[in-house]
C-alpha cells in the first residue's frame, strides 16, 4: 500500500511554549539536530554540566533502536511497528531502518506534541511499498492509541511495540506496566516490545535529572534496571536480555562507552 505525508500541521505550531523546555527539542538538541530553543538549550546544557556523557547516551540510544528495529524487521520478520513517544525527527529514523530491510514495512509513530507532529507528518515520508503514518496521541490513553493505530496496522499479524526514551515519563511504575499490559494485550504471540530508558546507576546521572526536572520540563523518572526488567515480566527475552544499551548486540569493533540507559527487545509467546 502506498502512502503519500499529509500537509503539515502548521497551525499547531502556535501552541507551543518555546520559554519552557521540552524533552524531545532537548533530546535534537543534545543528537545536534536544530529544531530547538534557547530554553531547550539552556536545559541541555545544565544536563551535560552534570553528566557530560549525556550527549553520548543520546547518540547511543539512538543507536540502539537502529540496531533493535533492524532484529526486528530481519531476524524476526517483522513487518508492523508501532513507535511511541516518536520525538522530533533525526537520521535513522524507524521507518528507514525497516523499510531499508524490508521495504513492505508498515510504521505507525505516536506522539503528543504539537512540534513533533507537523516535523513528522512533513518529513517522515517512507518507501512507496510500504505505510508510514504519524498519529497525535498520548501514551497515557493506550486504548486511544490503538483504535487510531488499527486504521493502519494489523493487529492479527505481529507488531513491534516501540518504546524507545519514552517511559520515564511515566512516573508510577504500576501505571508504566498498565500500559505495557494493555498494549501487548492488543497484538497476537510473536509480536515484541523493545524499549530503552534511563537508569539511576550514577550519581552523575540522578543529580543531573533532579536539575531537569526542575526546568520546567516534563518530568523524566530514571529507574533501576530491575524496575525496568518488570515490563518485560512474561516475554521471552532476545539475547543477551536486558542490558546496557550500548552491550545490545554492538556492532563489531564498537568501542564500549559510558553511557545512561539499559534496553532489551522480549517477545510475546
Amino acid at each position: 500500500m502506498a502512502d503519500t505525508a499529509p500537509p503539515a500541521v502548521t497551525d499547531q505550531i502556535t501552541t507551543i511554549d518555546t520559554s519552557v523546555p521540552h524533552s524531545a527539542r532537548i533530546w535534537n538538541y543534545w543528537l545536534g539536530g536544530k529544531d530547538n530553543f534557547e530554553a531547550d538549550r539552556m536545559a541541555g546544557d545544565q544536563v551535560r554540566a552534570i553528566f557530560p556523557a549525556m550527549v553520548e547516551t543520546a547518540r547511543q540510544s539512538r543507536a540502539f533502536l537502529t540496531r533493535a528495529v533492524r532484529f526486528l524487521a530481519g531476524e524476526a520478520g517483522i513487518r508492523q511497528f508501532l513507535d511511541l513517544g516518536t520525538g522530533l525527527p533525526t537520521a535513522d529514523n524507524t521507518h528507514q531502518v525497516a523499510q531499508r530491510v524490508r521495504p513492505e514495512s508498515r510504521i505507525v509513530y505516536v506522539d503528543n506534541d504539537p512540534m513533533v507532529l507537523a516535523h513528522a507528518r512533513a518529513l517522515l515520508v517512507g518507501a512507496p511499498e510500504g505505510l508510514t503514518k504519524y498519529l497525535h496521541a498520548d501514551l497515557r490513553d493506550p486504548d486511544a492509541v490503538l483504535r487510531q493505530a488499527a486504521e493502519h496496522l494489523d493487529f492479527t499479524q505481529p507488531v513491534a511495540v516501540l518504546l524507545f526514551g519514552v517511559m520515564g515519563h511515566i512516573g508510577d511504575d504500576d501505571q508504566a506496566v498498565s500500559i505495557i499490559r494493555t498494549l501487548l494485550a492488543a497484538v497476537p504471540s510473536g509480536s515484541y516490545l523493545a524499549m530503552s530508558d534511563g537508569t539511576d546507576t550514577s550519581e552523575a546521572v540522578v543529580e543531573s535529572h533532579r536539575q531537569y526536572n526542575e526546568s520546567g520540563a516534563m518530568p523524566y523518572h530514571l529507574r533501576s534496571p530491575e524496575r525496568i526488567a518488570r515490563f518485560f515480566d512474561g516475554l521471552e527475552l532476545v539475547e543477551p536480555g536486558l542490558v546496557p544499551f550500548t552491550q545490545w548486540r554492538p556492532e563489531a569493533g564498537a568501542a564500549p562507552a559510558a553511557v545512561d540507559g539499559y534496553g532489551a527487545v522480549g517477545r510475546k509467546v
